[in-house]
């Protein structure tokens, strides 16, 4: 089969790889349709992730299932499906609680051994472990583009707001208008928001999330926090989402949000950093932090794709086939798309 493979900080290759086979009871090979380019594989493109030289990566996918392990139950040979961006075992302490993306015996997609050593979907067949907890059957009509959204970046942004406790009513905030922003933007109106702010530096990702039903605020040509405590009586927005994963945005989400309100922080955080602890102290804050619980959500996200509430279509801006690999992370890399879609 074809696959894309990392092989150094800034390349990747299409590489001719042995077919995967079903090995375990709850394993299926899944047929890839498509697969898409996130945020998260360019942690790997640059090197910050340690991944393999040679390595399958990706972690998106939907497609058909042309192999199951005897106990897969959830779905069949033929069925077009979808999958999460990781496996969760359904035993340990964790996932008894419901916390998979805390599973202790968790494994990611496409990001090599230190995570589970579990090869990536951008490739033609993908060999699926844990299978009765890892995909879901695709609602008949729904499109690939739609698809895919379900198992990580609507998911993730659905997280954001729903790890919030955000209520019916509420103000939101959101820093960071990438394709997980743009997400938890959705879900935020599609949840009952009454106001939702979005905030940014690129224009036609502050445009998109007004088309959404959201109030654009540009972070450096405007004044987001004078704007959002306009807008809200002084008080400030009852939920922040931090999408970007940086101790400045953390910072600006802690000062926009209002007395007891919660910060949301579902960018991928690193290294250290400033963040006012003092001022979120004093205003009695709840931080909520960490990787999506997509495992979780992917049921509820998957409903409200097929029924319309929640539609992530504008963010794909780009389909290129798998040949293309090397030219589409260039690209991604570059920020001129919001969302690649490959197909085989």
């Amino acid at each position: 089969m074809r696959a894309v493979t990392f092989q150094a900080p800034g390349q990747v290759r299409v590489e001719e790889k042995p077919d995967p086979e079903v090995g375990a009871g709850e394993d299926c090979l899944v047929r890839i349709e498509a697969s898409g380019i996130c945020g998260s594989d360019l942690h790997i493109y640059h090197g910050r992730v340690p991944v393999e030289p040679g390595f399958t990566i990706g972690h998106e996918f939907v497609g058909t299932v042309v192999a199951a392990g005897e106990d897969v139950e959830r779905v069949a040979v033929g069925d077009r499906v979808l999958g999460t961006f990781h496996t969760a075992c359904a035993t340990c302490a964790p996932c008894l609680r419901g916390d998979y993306h805390r599973c202790r015996n968790g494994r990611t997609f496409g990001h090599g051994a230190g995570l589970g050593d579990l090869q990536g979907a951008q490739a033609e067949l993908l060999l699926v472990p844990r299978a009765n907890l890892t995909l879901r059957r695709v609602p008949a009509g729904m499109s690939a583009d739609v698809a895919l959204f379900a198992g990580d970046v609507m998911g993730t942004g659905y997280h954001a707001v729903a790890h919030a406790g955000m209520l019916p009513g509420d103000t939101v905030a959101v820093l960071g208008l990438g394709p997980v922003g743009l997400c938890a933007v959705q879900a935020a109106i599609a949840g009952g928001a009454t106001q939702v702010f979005a905030v940014d530096t690129v224009a036609e990702r502050l445009q998109m999330a007004e088309r959404f039903g959201a109030t654009p605020l540009h972070l450096t040509d405007g004044e987001p926090k004078r704007e959002v405590r306009a807008a809200t009586d002084g008080l400030g927005a009852d939920v922040v989402v931090d999408a970007v994963g940086d101790a400045e945005p953390l910072a600006l989400a802690v000062s926009l949000a209002r007395d007891a309100g919660t910060v949301s922080g579902i960018g991928a955080y690193a290294g250290k950093g400033e963040v006012p602890l003092g001022l979120a102290w004093l205003k009695g804050l709840q931080l909520r932090l960490g990787l999506a619980n997509v495992i979780a959500h992917v049921d509820r996200v998957l409903a409200m794709l097929e029924a319309g509430r929640l539609d992530p279509t504008p963010l794909v801006t780009h389909h290129m086939s798998l040949d293309q690999a090397a030219e589409a992370y260039e690209i991604y890399d570059r920020r001129e798309a919001l969302k690649i879609v490959l197909t085989p």
